[in-house]
């Protein structure tokens, strides 16, 4: 019992020295408010951000910071008031970059640096020769290419221009080639500085899953100023892209080193350390003590002991299949938010190009209220599908009517066809029209002689005498036209009939 009672307490304090080696290393880390903010309620009522201070074309509101509006040449910055008080710090900035281009412009910046930025510079909203560190979103391809978007870090010891005309590749410290723009959800990005060791854990704004982070870079041996200021800025160009910032959350770590020395040092750890050597020497002893009295009892080890049992392989097995299904679905889950926000990004889409068309959408059922701001305001309604839906059916009805119309034509003109070709005397002869140029010529005849006439009487008036003796009387005149009437009638019907009985032997 005594020697149970023994080695119950040294696995004991074995648990106590454990437990205080591992809080003595653990990094410890707090949230720092004071270079922080996020919403709701991220400017106050007069439009100012606690602790920081934006300017340029910058727009806080209670939900976001809007850096630079989708307008062309826009330049805006936000900065923390006060400097940092730590030198190892982690910032998490969810943002996102949204336009109706397919190519965006310009893009936005983290900073770190010594010194306060300026609100309208040349590199991306902030001023150039920067003293510190420089994490830039860029969405325009000024080398052409076609490396954009693009995510880089550029370090600068406040001496040297930025490189605009090659995107800044001949300067930048790392980076990686991601896609930031119009994603379905915010797009985040965590920029960790520990121990000179800088690195950017991205998440692409495919899904809501606050796990899908993916390292972007990692670079070792970055000195950066210390005491310097956070900083966000944005610019557009010719190309613009609304560039908001929804929250930036800040963490400070605790030096492990020092507290780690400091807490070693002192007066409980030497008196644990001194119990677990005395508990360790007298257990040696009793080891010694037992051996020497039962010198029999010594049992060589047992070799099954080293060898996995059925039972254990078997519960392996079993932890080891139901980890690859959690995998599984943990994957399965990942790709169905990347489907479900990809299908609620087209039906935006959908909507804005037929709001934009002038269909006739009708309005939401009474009662039911259309979601304003955040992220349902980029889904389709369902009143809109069903107007959608209905529009498609009227479309479909209306050009089955005209399929309908078209056919009807189509056997009437066959059926015109058929009987021309089975009965070609059932043709429409020309008859009528010879028969209408016939009198056309009669009238334009008349009119000819009635004008002749005319001109013969105003002759004769002119001369002042008539001829006593008449060469041809009205009489005459008028049997000589019927004649030819007659004649020419009679041809034409004579010619009708020779054509007919042409015909019929066809």
């Amino acid at each position: 019992m005594n020697s149970l009672n023994q080695m119950c307490g040294i696995l004991f304090v074995i648990y106590l020295l454990f437990s205080y080696s591992v809080n003595a290393y653990k990094v410890h880390k707090k949230f720092e408010y004071k270079y922080s903010f996020k919403p709701p309620y991220l400017a106050q009522k007069d439009g100012s951000v606690p602790f920081w201070e934006y300017g340029g074309n910058a727009i806080a509101s209670s939900e976001n910071v809007r850096l630079a509006p989708s307008l062309k040449s826009q330049k805006g910055a936000i900065w923390t008031r006060n400097p940092l008080s730590f030198d190892n710090w982690e910032a998490d900035i969810a943002f996102r970059i949204s336009g109706r281009g397919r190519i965006g412009a310009d893009g936005m910046a983290f900073w770190y640096t010594q010194n306060k930025g300026s609100y309208d510079g040349d590199v991306f909203g902030s001023s150039d020769r920067w003293n510190g560190l420089g994490i830039f979103f860029d969405s325009f391809d000024n080398d052409n290419k076609h490396n954009n978007p693009y995510i880089y870090a550029v370090l600068n010891d406040g001496t040297k221009l930025f490189d605009h005309h090659n995107d800044g590749t001949t300067q930048q410290l790392a980076g990686c080639l991601r896609d930031f723009r119009n994603k379905p959800f915010p797009t985040r990005a965590k920029v960790n500085y520990h121990n000179n060791i800088l690195t950017l854990m991205f998440h692409n704004g495919m899904s809501n899953n606050e796990q899908d982070f993916e390292l972007c870079f990692r670079a070792e041996n970055v000195v950066l100023p210390k005491n310097g200021y956070f900083g966000l800025s944005a610019a557009t160009g010719g190309l613009a892209d609304d560039h908001d910032v929804i929250h930036f959350l800040t963490s400070s770590y605790a030096d492990p080193l020092a507290t780690a020395s400091d807490q070693m040092l002192t007066e409980d750890q030497q008196k644990l350390q001194q119990e677990y050597l005395e508990y360790q020497r007298k257990l040696e002893q009793q080891k010694e003590e037992y051996r020497k009295e039962h010198p029999g009892e010594q049992k060589e080890p047992d070799l099954e002991d080293w060898f996995e049992s059925d039972s254990q392989r078997e519960l392996r097995q079993i932890f080891q299949g139901q980890n690859q299904i959690f995998e599984i679905i943990k994957e399965l889950n990942r790709k169905l938010d990347e489907v479900v926000g990809k299908q609620e990004r087209t039906m935006s889409l959908i909507t804005q190009q037929t709001g934009a068309v002038g269909s006739n959408i009708p309005p939401p059922p009474p009662g039911q209220q259309i979601p304003s701001g955040g992220y349902a305001g980029d889904s389709i309604r369902r009143h809109e599908v069903d107007a959608i839906f209905n529009n498609q059916n009227q479309v479909q009805t209306a050009v089955g009517e005209i399929r309908q119309f078209i056919l009807e034509v189509k056997q009437r003109v066959d059926t015109v066809i058929n009987n021309q070709a089975r009965a070609p005397t059932a043709q429409v002869q020309p008859v009528g029209y010879d028969t209408q140029s016939l009198v056309s010529e009669m009238r334009d005849g008349l009119n000819s002689l009635k004008v002749g006439m005319s001109q013969v009487a105003s002759q004769v008036g002119q001369r002042g005498s008539c001829p006593t003796v008449s060469c041809v009387s009205v009489t005459s005149v008028l049997i000589i036209v019927a004649v030819q009437l007659l004649v020419i009638l009679g041809y034409n019907i004579y010619r009708d009939n020779k054509e007919s009985h042409a015909k019929k032997f066809y």
